[in-house]
């Protein structure tokens, strides 16, 4: 993985000691809490219901285990013993106390890691998915494209002030495991019949208040112009985003009210003066980072094979785990695992304890090669297990509840924390979703279930990306009151769909049952082999708002 360099080293150091400055002030009462706000937003710092949270950037959700161990250090010693991981693939402490904010960054930057822009109106943390360099349906690894977006857009000062946050996705997988669509850019990376390398650029999506998938604005991009056509589209989003109303300052407001067309003019207008300038990338600069990506020496057995087929007859609780979680991986011998953070009742979506968190970074150094990775479902990642392995691993992971066999599934649920702790939430996320998983512990129905996603924000801002999941809940305030709206047909994916809404909302104690007769609903209603997006498509709402709406949920 990418090891910083003497500038890297430097930026992060020097913002340490700022920041440090900074909230020193802020104690001794020389600024005030509205002055001090732009300074700690620019370092990830938050001021939640209870205490501030700390989000720290973890750039295209990827871990060497030496930075787990350091974040299950902080989380021990400066929270309440756990981190919550987000699906912008970062990690939040929730308990944190001002004052000791700049030791914890500076812990960070001992390990290359810090809090710059995961926070404030900039480029935030580029993503892609969590099997990044080692997917069997992989073109390439993207990683290094991510990484020089990062380079290039960490303190960059023009574009530290945008009208409104910025997200960066990328895939380069037959798949798109990285939710390309719904973000401000997306990039498909892909090869002509030529061999050449090109992007496709998708603008303009995102979810929260106004839910936006993303549209193609540049075909046969090539790769050198990654950068100069990046920042024609920041350029022309920085001079006409509505900087008046920031629920109307996305980009996504902007391409809807010129339409792409008339925004791709005034980019490609844009691009034209700076497309051959200094922005235009070098094969020796791409080659400098690809060899910071290069893969480790894989040594798979000639048994290994054997080993795991007689491991997967002999245990149907470890079949039914590979099953679910153990994802192909492009070297013969190796697989990628899935770690469930999703236990049920047991855990919030996406926390993991610091015992949890030394455990899978001592597993990364055992069973492969010292990196982890966060998917952006909340889960972790071991990217290169070899399959001879992967029983003893599973073992293990069972003893910590990091081995629960749903990723994917209904119970995999993806959820924001809610009212739990942020300040902005309308509702709680995590009550909901551990009732949702509480209800649905039977996992043979939710392997005859398939593939089913479940997504939960406590408000519009859309944390838990509720539009895309195939059911998706949003709390909503109702005179002081907490109820959910649910929708159904979202999905992620080179097929993304935006979730409709079934009706009225729903009291809290309501929503379990409200799941379960939907989930009855699609077994009754669906065709042979067809998933819950494609039944939602087929038969429409109306057979789900009737199920819902002529049964009234009988309080427990």
């Amino acid at each position: 993985m990418y090891r910083y360099d003497d500038y890297d080293h430097a930026l992060v150091r020097e913002r340490v000691a700022q920041f440090r400055d900074q909230v020193a002030r802020r104690l001794s009462g020389e600024l005030s809490e509205e002055e001090f706000l732009p300074l700690r937003l620019q370092n990830g710092l938050y001021l939640q219901k209870h205490a501030y949270m700390l989000r720290v950037a973890i750039p295209y959700g990827t871990l060497a285990s030496a930075q787990l161990r350091a974040l299950a250090r902080i989380a021990r010693e400066y929270d309440r013993g756990y981190g919550h991981f987000t699906t912008r693939q970062n990690i939040q402490f929730n308990w944190i106390e001002l004052e000791q904010v700049p030791d914890i960054l500076e812990q960070l930057a001992e390990v290359e890691m810090h809090a710059i822009q995961t926070s404030g109106n900039c480029v935030r943390n580029v993503t892609t998915e969590a099997f990044a360099g080692v997917a069997a349906d992989e073109l390439l690894d993207p990683r290094p494209l991510a990484e020089i977006l990062r380079q290039w857009s960490t303190v960059n000062p023009e574009f530290l002030f945008l009208p409104r946050k910025f997200k960066i996705a990328l895939c380069a997988a037959e798949e798109d495991r990285a939710a390309v669509m719904m973000h401000d850019i997306g990039l498909y990376v892909y090869r002509d019949a030529t061999g050449q390398l090109l992007l496709r650029v998708m603008v303009g999506g995102g979810l929260g208040r106004t839910p936006i998938l993303s549209q193609m604005i540049r075909e046969d991009l090539p790769w050198q112009h990654l950068l100069s056509y990046v920042e024609a589209i920041l350029r022309v989003y920085n001079r006409h985003g509505r900087r008046d109303n920031k629920y109307k300052a996305r980009i996504k407001i902007l391409v809807k009210a010129l339409g792409i067309e008339a925004f791709a003019r005034e980019v490609e207008e844009e691009w034209e003066h700076i497309r051959d300038g200094e922005a235009q990338l070098t094969l020796a600069e791409l080659q400098r980072v690809v060899a910071a990506f290069d893969p480790p020496r894989y040594e798979a057995a000639a048994g290994d094979e054997l080993a795991y087929g007689s491991a997967l007859a002999g245990d149907a609780d470890f079949a039914r785990w590979a099953s679910r979680n153990v994802r192909p991986h492009k070297v013969p011998g190796y697989a990628s695992v899935v770690l469930s953070t999703k236990p049920g009742v047991a855990a919030p979506p996406g926390d993991v304890t610091a015992e949890q968190m030394e455990c899978v970074a001592d597993w990364s150094e055992r069973y492969g090669f010292g990196e982890i990775r966060v998917a952006h479902e909340q889960n972790l990642v071991l990217p290169d297990v070899r399959k001879a392995d992967l029983h003893a691993l599973w073992k293990e992971a069972c003893a910590v509840g990091l081995g629960t066999p749903n990723q994917g599934l209904l119970t995999d649920v993806i959820a924001c924390p809610g009212g739990d702790y942020c300040a902005l939430a309308n509702a709680k996320s995590i009550p909901i979703a551990q009732g949702i998983q509480q209800r649905f512990e039977d996992l043979d129905y939710l392997h005859d279930l398939g593939e089913l996603s479940l997504n939960i924000s406590g408000c519009m801002n859309a944390c838990g990306h509720h539009h895309i999941g195939n059911i998706g809940i949003l709390g909503v305030d109702k005179n002081g009151s907490e109820w959910y709206q649910v929708t159904l047909g979202g999905a992620q994916g080179k097929r993304a769909a935006l979730g409709k809404v079934i009706g009225p909302s729903f009291s809290a104690a309501e929503v379990p049952a409200v799941i379960e007769r939907i989930v009855a609903t699609y077994v009754e209603q669906r065709g042979a082999g067809e998933s819950f997006v494609e039944t939602v498509e087929r038969v429409g709402l109306e057979p789900f708002k009737a199920r819902v709406y002529q049964q009234a949920e009988v309080p427990a």
